[in-house]
């Protein structure tokens, strides 16, 4: 307590401050048209309402639900509840923040920068402007789900498999893209892919199977227990969004991923308020049936092939491994939806965040830091300052398709960077007569 209470203190204020900035209001966001009727329901009563009037995320608002029902001890109104609901959120990614914190006090192997690291670190956590964008719309449920998930990896590379179902549960309940972590916190946890010809390696296979088990049985059953009121009460709001969030119409084209060249110019595209949309194009039919289903096959896929690969050699996947590629398939996610936005990139930063605190070679999370600037940048600013919406595209692919690259290579092939960079430092050295090595290149 007392080693992190600074930085608990730190993390608190950073939370009180980005939720100053992002939850003035909810007039013109998501919450105002998909959330708040069902809280209002549940904040007066009506339990069977607020089940029915629950949106596609409506696991999200059960989990939240004792939060909305707080500022009822003081008389609070409806402002009062839709900060409540994110209090968790917010909570979480300070929890987050100050373990990580904790986990570079004991990995530090040198005192320079580390403190500058160390506020960095609980900075991005805690005060990003992803978060506070995600504040601003109306949706502090996807810091909850994105903490959940690097949680989830955590506790299945520390050897908790039940614990580590049960955050994966609670996120895949709260926002349905969380499947996608589903085969990183799998692969995270301890012991070999495949059995060894040692006599004990039988053993620790099946050791090993009762793990994963255990993991999935618990992510199931918490899954389960949170969606089972919506699937019984039958609710309109939550089953319709729910088959519309798996396979979605085109309306939604967001200049910010894959297909947006694909689409034509021709009629005017309208905004969730009628606003115009101008240089927007409109999406083929058929990306709307394919988009939302493909990230979840190429993010398990993504997790299918890794499992192959090392069961074919070391048959393990270590803890920065597995926060690696959940990295990876959270960054598809962004490119594959139609839907994508500033926000749904806050998940991916999360997990590169700790993919680099977790790390011994790197002292300053310095790609997080870019990761950080550019989505703000390329969503938000040059929008804002009138970009066409074809060049806020093209500018996002030509950072987001490399990056991808890279990410792709360091999970699949992790020792290709250090032989390219072997490759070019061996140069064929000679002796003088002094005895001091000379290149001959």
């Amino acid at each position: 307590m007392r080693e992190n209470a600074l930085c608990a203190l730190l993390a608190g204020a950073g939370c009180a401050t980005i939720a100053w900035l992002g939850l003035y209001g909810f007039g013109w966001n998501d919450y105002e048209t998909e959330a708040k009727p069902a809280f209002d329901a549940l904040t007066h009563g009506h339990v069977l309402e607020f089940l029915r009037l629950a949106p596609a995320y409506g696991g999200s608002l059960i989990e939240r639900a004792p939060f909305a029902l707080l500022p009822g001890l003081w008389g609070g109104g409806q402002l009062a509840v839709y900060r409540m609901v994110a209090l968790p959120c917010l909570l979480a990614a300070a929890a987050l923040g100050v373990w990580l914190v904790a986990q570079m006090r004991e990995r530090e192997r040198s005192p320079a920068n580390s403190m500058l690291a160390k506020a960095i670190v609980l900075g991005i956590c805690v005060a990003n402007p992803l978060t506070l964008e995600a504040l601003e719309l109306g949706h502090s449920e996807e810091l909850l789900s994105a903490c959940l998930c690097v949680a989830a990896v955590l506790l299945a590379s520390r050897d908790r498999p039940v614990w580590a179902g049960l955050a994966l549960g609670l996120a895949i309940a709260n926002k349905e893209w969380a499947l996608v972590a589903a085969g990183p916190v799998l692969l995270a946890l301890p012991g070999p892919i495949t059995g060894s010809n040692d006599p004990s390696g039988p053993r620790v296979w099946m050791q090993a199977r009762r793990a994963q088990i255990a993991c999935l049985a618990s992510a199931v059953a918490v899954t389960a227990i949170v969606l089972a009121p919506l699937a019984l009460v039958g609710s309109g709001g939550f089953v319709t969004a729910a088959r519309g969030a798996a396979a979605p119409s085109s309306t939604i084209f967001q200049p910010w991923q894959v297909f947006w060249f694909l689409g034509r110019h021709g009629p005017v595209v309208h905004g969730l308020f009628g606003e115009i949309k101008l240089g927007y194009r409109t999406a083929p039919a058929w990306v709307g049936v394919v988009s939302h289903p493909l990230v979840v096959v190429v993010g398990l896929g993504m997790a299918a092939a890794l499992w192959l690969q090392r069961r074919r050699g070391t048959g393990a996947v270590g803890e920065r491994d597995a926060l690696l590629l959940l990295t990876l398939v959270l960054l598809l996610r962004c490119l594959l939806d139609t839907w994508n936005t500033g926000y749904y990139m806050l998940p991916f930063l999360l997990a590169l965040l700790s993919w680099e605190a977790l790390g011994t070679g790197r002292r300053l999370p310095l790609l997080t830091l870019v990761a950080v600037i550019l989505p703000w940048i390329g969503t938000y600013q040059l929008s804002a300052h009138g970009m066409s919406a074809d060049l806020q595209s093209a500018i996002y692919l030509a950072w987001t398709l490399p990056l991808c690259a890279g990410l792709a290579m360091a999970v699949f092939v992790p020792g290709l960077m250090s032989r390219l960079t072997g490759l070019v430092g061996a140069q064929e050295m000679t002796v003088s007569s002094l005895g001091s090595p000379l290149s001959t290149s």
